[in-house]
């Protein structure tokens, strides 16, 4: 098991994203180093045949055992408060690898209805011809989660904000509700990272992230991590090991020196998100903004209490007319735009636009997306690092035109 030393559990969330996991080698290297290798070398058989049995620990091929990987994710575990954490190929390989090791055929999973897309085909179209079924409840509703539980029922899974429409779940009450029923709660945490949010210290068992996102912060590269308790993540370590959804080197090598500045960006991203929500509420082209760090949103109360900032994507509705329609007003204003980018990534310096009844949420059924609250005229904005004024205007040349 992965574990901190006592220095590291005292220090502080920003010093934890510079310092943690790093352990220097015989060269006394300042920055952490990337190990590009496939496999390791052993002064002689017997060591080679101890390594291989677990009984002396060591790298054996890098597949499951790098030292770079190591490094990012024993830093992602101090951030998040977890015993362990296991990096993987992707955000999506890390909700399948989670899947694959702690679901057998006949467990169901009751999730949220605002799930990425992805998610929803992977739980209905992959998992459930395997025999794991999943029910879907309002993520706010937590009479709805409590109904939604059978015997069965072996994981919660939510995100929180939810994509786009940033909805906000009790993590505290939904983890009481799982472990009552004896199952576990894996909160995606994609959107906040632990710089504003920390599940697992609200009960969850597991957190789940996409590192493509705010933990790169900068768009380089393709990653995910799952966080937990050493028992749950060592199923999870052996689905990766045997199956293979394993992170690269180089790629935890640019999610650890993302880390460095997760604090300080996560800070700037909710400065220019909370300012350009309230400059869209005021805009009289647009109908309604999702954002809960506005408190005409619903459950911004909430979020307040459990969030250490209210994180940097936002979805507004805009108002459509006879002339043009919901979509069409949609892909007005994102066709105005020359700063921003059109694109379904999220978590950049750059801010990005898209149109998630087409991108992101394009594959659920007319029905999902309804269900989802995913309209024609809503549109998702993960609000970068630009200046908010430079923001702002590119919007308006769109919005203005609707007036």
């Amino acid at each position: 098991m992965d574990s901190h030393t006592p220095s590291e559990l005292d220090w502080a969330l920003s010093t934890l994203a510079i310092r943690a996991g790093h352990e220097r080698t015989h060269e006394q290297e300042h920055a952490e180093p990337i190990f590009p290798t496939s496999s390791f070398v052993y002064g002689s058989a017997a060591e080679a045949a101890a390594k291989f049995s677990g009984e002396e620990p060591g790298n054996i091929y890098s597949r499951f055992t790098n030292p770079t990987v190591r490094t990012f994710e024993r830093r992602l575990a101090a951030l998040e408060g977890g015993e362990r954490c296991v990096a993987t190929s992707s955000g999506m390989a890390a909700i399948l690898s989670t899947a694959l090791a702690l679901l057998e055929a006949g467990d169901e999973i009751v999730a949220s209805r605002s799930l990425f897309g992805s998610t929803v085909s992977l739980f209905d179209k992959y998992l459930g011809k395997f025999g794991i079924t999943t029910r879907y409840v309002e993520l706010a509703d937590l009479a709805a989660w409590e109904a939604a539980m059978t015997p069965a029922t072996k994981l919660l899974f939510a995100e929180t904000p939810s994509n786009p429409l940033s909805e906000v779940v009790d993590i505290a009450a939904l983890a009481e509700i799982a472990h009552r029923h004896g199952a576990l709660l894996a909160i995606d945490n994609c959107f906040l990272t632990p710089a504003l949010q920390r599940p697992l210290d609200l009960g969850a068992d597991l957190v789940i992230h996409s590192a493509t996102k705010y933990l790169d912060g900068q768009g380089r590269a393709i990653g995910g991590a799952v966080v937990g308790r050493d028992k749950e993540l060592e199923e999870v370590f052996g689905v990766v090991r045997t199956c293979g959804p394993c992170l690269s080197p180089f790629n935890a090598w640019i999610f650890t020196k993302g880390l460095e500045t997760l604090a300080l960006r996560m800070r700037a991203h909710c400065e220019n998100a909370q300012a350009l929500a309230e400059w869209l509420e005021a805009h009289p082209a647009v109908a309604r903004v999702h954002y809960s760090g506005l408190e005409s949103h619903p459950q911004h109360g909430l979020a307040a209490r459990q969030q250490r900032g209210f994180g940097a994507v936002l979805g507004f509705e805009v108002k459509g007319s006879e002339v043009k329609g919901d979509r069409e007003a949609a892909w007005s204003v994102i066709d105005a735009t020359r700063l921003l980018s059109i694109t379904g990534n999220l978590g950049d310096v750059k801010t990005t636009i898209t149109h998630p009844a087409t991108t992101t949420h394009g594959r659920l059924s007319d029905a999902q997306k309804a269900a989802a609250g995913i309209s024609e005229g809503l549109i998702r904005v993960a609000v970068g690092l630009e200046a908010i004024d430079d923001i702002r205007a590119d919007l308006a040349r769109g919005l203005d035109a609707l007036v």
